[in-house]
């Protein structure tokens, strides 16, 4: 069994065909079916189905698949360590940072981060919370910033700030003029909301759901600034971080009664390596939090 084998068939899994997991891994087809047809031959087992041109995973393959992920994460672990000893002063962090914070709270962190490690590299992926939990599951992301009470089970973490939620409404809506709104008056109101796989999405759909009020959805997306300008324009009221809405003159923020608030995390793999870069990164935010 070789790596290169194992490789192409985590992305084959990933992507659900032959012919993008191709183009990911930069080869020709032909060489990525022949991979995975010595690979079933070696194990005697069938991983994939094969059906109009749709790939999909047997039983047995989902099995192969959480050894090989696992393979692939501690070979990356281990080339990276084994750099580490080499004493290499590059390096890379990878993490996903949700679309409303990378807009909000991450830049200056971002450039003050370069300016005390110039050496670094840092790649962002902007994605939801659900999304950000699977990639850093799956080893595509080292590091992410994941929202809720606690860190889900399979990751840790540390919490680094906690934000208001609040309504956001038009500056010249009746709520803005408000200190502070009933969360069944607002869940009345024509709701822009983001798509599922997003906290506040999550969110809504939990309180929605709690309170017993059927919503009247007007619109929804996962492009946090839509959702802002939609607001603007009178289509629906949303939700978001008080750090969002503020300062923006065309719309009020308005706090919850009672209050809401968001926890946020930076969480990576429970069982994962951390380089020297990840661990820096982690704890620069921690620092930088503290002092806020």
């Amino acid at each position: 069994m070789e790596l290169r084998q194992i490789r192409t068939f985590v992305e084959i899994a990933r992507q659900q065909s032959f012919t993008r997991a191709a183009e990911r891994l930069h080869v020709a087809q032909p060489a990525v079916s022949m991979a995975i047809r010595k690979l079933e031959e070696e194990l005697e087992l069938t991983l994939l189905n094969r059906q109009d041109k749709r790939v999909s995973l047997t039983a047995e393959g989902e099995v192969f698949l959480r050894h090989a992920e696992r393979i692939l994460d501690n070979c990356r672990a281990a080339e990276t360590e084994m750099a580490e000893l080499r004493g290499l002063e590059r390096g890379e962090v990878r993490i996903g940072i949700p679309p409303m914070m990378s807009s909000y709270y991450f830049p200056r962190v971002i450039c003050d981060f370069r300016e005390r490690y110039p050496h670094l590299q840092l790649s962002v992926n902007g994605e939801g919370a659900a999304r950000i939990q699977r990639m850093i599951a799956r080893g595509e992301i080292d590091i992410g910033v994941i929202a809720g009470g606690k860190v889900p089970e399979g990751l840790a973490g540390r919490r680094f700030l906690r934000e208001e939620i609040v309504a956001c409404v038009p500056a010249g809506h009746p709520l803005a003029a408000r200190g502070a709104v009933r969360l069944e008056a607002f869940l009345r109101e024509p709701l822009v909301l983001f798509k599922e796989g997003y906290y506040m999405r999550e969110l809504m759909d939990e309180l929605l759901h709690e309170s017993g009020i059927e919503p009247r959805v007007v619109f929804e997306t996962n492009l946090f600034s839509l959702v802002r300008s939609l607001v603007k324009e009178g289509l629906g009221l949303s939700t978001f971080l008080r750090m969002v809405v503020a300062g923006d003159p065309e719309l009020a923020a308005v706090s919850f009664d009672p209050p809401l608030h968001l926890d946020l995390w930076i969480a990576w793999k429970a069982d994962g390596y951390l380089s020297r870069a990840d661990r820096a990164f982690v704890d620069f935010l921690l620092e930088r939090a503290g002092e806020g």
